[in-house]
Protein backbone atom coordinates (compact mmCIF):
# COMPACT_ATOMS: atom_id res chain seq x y z
CA UNK A 1 0.00 0.00 0.00
CA UNK A 2 1.18 3.69 -0.71
CA UNK A 3 2.30 5.86 2.05
CA UNK A 4 -1.11 7.75 1.91
CA UNK A 5 -4.64 7.00 -0.47
CA UNK A 6 -7.97 8.69 -0.61
CA UNK A 7 -11.43 8.44 1.48
CA UNK A 8 -14.37 10.02 1.25
CA UNK A 9 -13.72 12.24 3.82
CA UNK A 10 -10.39 12.87 3.76
CA UNK A 11 -7.04 10.82 3.66
CA UNK A 12 -5.23 7.39 5.42
CA UNK A 13 -1.32 7.29 5.69
CA UNK A 14 0.94 5.21 7.06
CA UNK A 15 4.08 6.15 9.48
CA UNK A 16 6.84 4.71 10.65
CA UNK A 17 7.75 5.87 14.27
CA UNK A 18 11.04 6.60 15.22
CA UNK A 19 10.94 7.33 19.18
CA UNK A 20 12.98 9.38 21.53
CA UNK A 21 14.51 11.19 18.52
CA UNK A 22 16.41 14.38 19.33
CA UNK A 23 13.62 16.45 18.02
CA UNK A 24 9.90 16.42 16.59
CA UNK A 25 10.05 15.64 12.71
CA UNK A 26 7.28 14.76 10.37
CA UNK A 27 8.84 14.07 6.61
CA UNK A 28 8.78 12.02 3.25
CA UNK A 29 9.89 8.36 4.08
CA UNK A 30 9.46 5.44 1.46
CA UNK A 31 7.05 4.86 -1.25
CA UNK A 32 4.89 2.89 1.44
CA UNK A 33 5.20 5.46 4.39
CA UNK A 34 5.63 8.80 5.89
CA UNK A 35 8.80 8.70 8.84
CA UNK A 36 7.89 10.44 11.87
CA UNK A 37 10.57 11.16 14.86
CA UNK A 38 9.12 11.66 17.94
CA UNK A 39 10.85 13.29 21.24
CA UNK A 40 9.02 11.07 23.17
CA UNK A 41 9.54 7.43 24.54
CA UNK A 42 7.60 4.77 23.40
CA UNK A 43 5.70 4.05 26.70
CA UNK A 44 2.19 3.96 28.24
CA UNK A 45 1.27 5.95 24.64
CA UNK A 46 3.69 9.15 25.31
CA UNK A 47 4.82 8.44 21.31
CA UNK A 48 1.31 8.05 19.82
CA UNK A 49 0.02 11.32 22.05
CA UNK A 50 2.71 13.46 20.17
CA UNK A 51 2.17 11.87 16.81
CA UNK A 52 -1.32 13.20 16.08
CA UNK A 53 -0.50 16.53 16.61
CA UNK A 54 2.41 16.62 14.61
CA UNK A 55 0.65 15.24 11.95
CA UNK A 56 -2.19 17.87 12.58
CA UNK A 57 0.41 20.39 12.16
CA UNK A 58 1.96 19.04 8.95
CA UNK A 59 -1.48 18.78 7.33
CA UNK A 60 -2.98 22.27 8.74
CA UNK A 61 -5.82 20.58 10.03
CA UNK A 62 -7.05 20.18 13.79
CA UNK A 63 -5.67 17.65 16.27
CA UNK A 64 -9.37 16.51 16.55
CA UNK A 65 -9.22 15.12 12.83
CA UNK A 66 -6.41 12.64 13.08
CA UNK A 67 -7.17 9.58 14.36
CA UNK A 68 -4.61 6.09 15.07
CA UNK A 69 -6.30 3.19 12.75
CA UNK A 70 -4.19 0.61 13.63
CA UNK A 71 -0.80 0.06 14.64
CA UNK A 72 -0.86 1.58 18.32
CA UNK A 73 2.21 -0.85 19.79
CA UNK A 74 3.88 -1.00 16.27
CA UNK A 75 6.06 1.23 14.94
CA UNK A 76 4.17 1.67 11.47
CA UNK A 77 0.76 3.27 12.31
CA UNK A 78 -2.00 4.02 9.75
CA UNK A 79 -3.77 6.86 10.82
CA UNK A 80 -6.86 9.08 8.96
CA UNK A 81 -6.74 12.20 8.37
CA UNK A 82 -10.01 14.17 7.51
CA UNK A 83 -10.91 17.16 6.11
CA UNK A 84 -11.06 17.98 2.52
CA UNK A 85 -9.39 14.83 0.35
CA UNK A 86 -8.00 17.04 -2.91
CA UNK A 87 -6.09 19.69 -0.40
CA UNK A 88 -4.44 17.00 1.90
CA UNK A 89 -3.43 15.00 -1.02
CA UNK A 90 -1.38 17.95 -2.23
CA UNK A 91 0.10 18.33 1.20
CA UNK A 92 1.22 15.21 0.92
CA UNK A 93 2.75 15.32 -2.43
CA UNK A 94 4.16 18.64 -1.09
CA UNK A 95 5.90 16.39 1.58
CA UNK A 96 7.36 14.20 -1.12
CA UNK A 97 8.09 16.60 -3.59
CA UNK A 98 6.54 14.93 -6.72
CA UNK A 99 3.98 12.75 -7.77
CA UNK A 100 3.03 9.44 -5.90
CA UNK A 101 0.45 6.62 -6.42
CA UNK A 102 -1.90 7.10 -3.74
Amino acid sequence: MPAWRRIADGIEIAVRVTPRASRDAFLAGTEEHFAARLAAPPVEGAANAALAPLVAKAFGVARRNVTLIAGDTARLKRLRVEGDPRALEEVAQRLYGGAHDG
